[in-house]
């Protein structure tokens, strides 16, 4: 399969019509009360939300714009009740990073009656959203996992750590075994739920370890869940090979080792993600009829030769 060029200037291009389009949309129909944005997050115990919830707040303050986070905790339900609260509170756009794909969905109805305008961010949902701005995962899944490949010479047996039920995970999961396949000397041994959490990934990794004494690489979905596996890795003393998805501080700067079995990620990125979800939502909100109803987002592969030169 054909993975499409990833260049910085995509990404650049992709920002600036999305919110050229917002700004444009506004200028002619923004209302002139206090824009109110609400951002409900899967999760805010990792970097790479807290990236984007930094983000969404420099770009809602030069719009002089009110932001309301929440943090569902991997919580679909207290998920639904934070959206709930934000519409009661008034707010006026809903950016929405599902803690479940389809349980979400009762959120997003509450959102359409109440006239919210609704994107979602990084995870698709359920129910009639007005856009989607989320990375090409697949693609993440895929180039992880052909360089995987690449670096055991097209042999040997291969574990993957699955994470929680959203769409994106499952693109990852698709895109890694799609990648493996196609070499006839690569085993897919086992795929089990390292739930994206350190604690979790590392003692699911160590039974995996333990269950197959021959292993030579690991996929993981995040790389939170990757960085738990990489203390079971190196607690076997055995020759494993680890690649993720993400882009994380902690694991570029694992990979920049040069005796770390963690070779490699599938970088996203979120601050670009929230600022084209927040243009699309805000070209939405203001009418614009040419606005698309989704904007993917390309990653990078970042291997030991790129790490130290990347970063959110």
């Amino acid at each position: 399969m054909k993975i499409n060029k990833i260049t910085a200037n995509f990404r650049k291009t992709a920002l600036v019509a999305a919110c050229a389009a917002a700004f444009v949309a506004g200028t002619a129909a923004a209302d002139e009360h206090t824009l109110t944005i609400g951002m409900s997050f899967q999760e805010l115990n990792n970097e790479y939300f807290v990236t984007m919830q930094e983000a969404l707040e420099t770009a809602a303050e030069s719009l002089g714009a009110e932001v309301i986070v929440t943090d569902a905790r991997h919580d679909v339900s207290k998920q639904v009740s934070d959206v709930e609260d934000m519409i009661q509170r008034g707010i006026d756009i809903l950016l929405l990073n599902p803690a479940d794909s389809v349980g979400v969905e009762t959120a997003v109805l509450s959102a359409r009656e109440a006239v919210v305008t609704t994107v979602a961010i990084d995870a698709q949902a359920e129910g009639p959203v007005d856009g989607f701005v989320g990375s090409k995962n697949y693609d993440a899944g895929y180039l992880a996992c052909e360089y995987l490949a690449q670096q055991l010479d097209g042999e040997g047996q291969v574990a993957l750590l699955d994470g929680i039920p959203v769409v994106p995970i499952l693109q990852r999961i698709e895109g890694c075994t799609d990648a493996l396949n196609e070499y006839d000397g690569i085993e897919i041994v086992t795929k089990q739920n390292g739930r994206q959490e350190r604690t979790h990934a590392m003692t699911v990794t160590e039974n995996i370890i333990q269950a197959n004494p021959d292993l030579n690489g690991l996929f993981s979905v995040n790389d939170i869940g990757a960085l738990g596996a990489l203390i079971a890795i190196e607690a076997s003393g055995q020759d494993i090979k680890l690649v993720s998805v993400d882009g994380h501080p902690e694991a570029v700067a694992e990979i920049q080792k040069a005796d770390s079995p963690f070779i490699a990620t599938s970088a996203q990125y979120p601050a670009d993600m929230v600022r084209v979800g927040l243009g699309l939502a805000l070209a939405k909100h203001w009418g614009a009829e040419t606005a698309p109803a989704e904007i993917p987002i390309d990653v990078q592969l970042i291997d030991r030769d790129k790490a130290a030169d990347f970063s959110w």
